[in-house]
């Protein structure tokens, strides 16, 4: 004689229902059905050059005016404002304007001219307070190649370092600060 076999355990059934009706299942991860991760979210905006460019122009002449009326005030010239200038365009460019591989070297330009236009504010600073001379802008505009070539003749190693360092710092923190 065979014995019967033993029937494998059942799930208790509700009488009245089907029992081949889904079973209930435990709950998911994350709350959803199919138990995958949320999608990550749109990426937003990657980076606006020509934001980011406008932006860096106005982070050189603000930085600049700032070098030229200190260059006024203590009458020798300091090159951490040197770095201070490319610094803040570089952060201008970086953040603004994402990866774009052309910033970094718009980057160093903006950082050689901010340096120069500070050193040019503010000699035309130091002219404007000299008695009965013209106001600012006027000094600047029609008095700019005396203050350039009084430049151009004043040139010294120090000053070539300024620049330099105003175009690396230009040039370094767009890079770093790319997306």
């Amino acid at each position: 004689m065979s014995q019967p076999s033993p029937q494998p355990p059942q799930q208790p059934q509700d009488p009245g229902q089907n029992p081949y009706a889904q079973q209930p299942q435990p709950p998911q991860p994350y709350g959803q059905p199919g138990g995958f991760p949320p999608p990550p979210p749109a990426a937003g905006l990657r980076g606006n050059a020509g934001l980011a460019i406008a932006a860096a122009v106005v982070a050189m002449l603000v930085s600049a005016a700032i070098y030229g009326l200190i260059l006024k005030e203590a009458e020798v010239q300091i090159g951490y404002l040197a770095v201070g200038i490319g610094a803040l365009i570089g952060l201008a460019l970086g953040k603004l304007g994402g990866s774009n591989p052309v910033l970094p070297f718009i980057g160093a330009v903006l950082g050689l001219l901010g340096v120069y236009l500070g050193q040019v504010f503010g000699i035309a600073m130091v002219f404007t307070d000299l008695p009965g001379a013209p106001g600012f802008f006027e000094v600047l505009t029609q008095h700019f190649g005396d203050i350039n070539e009084g430049l151009k003749s004043e040139l010294e190693v120090v000053d070539y370092l300024f620049y330099a360092l105003g175009g690396v710092a230009g040039f370094s923190i767009t890079k770093k600060f790319a997306d």
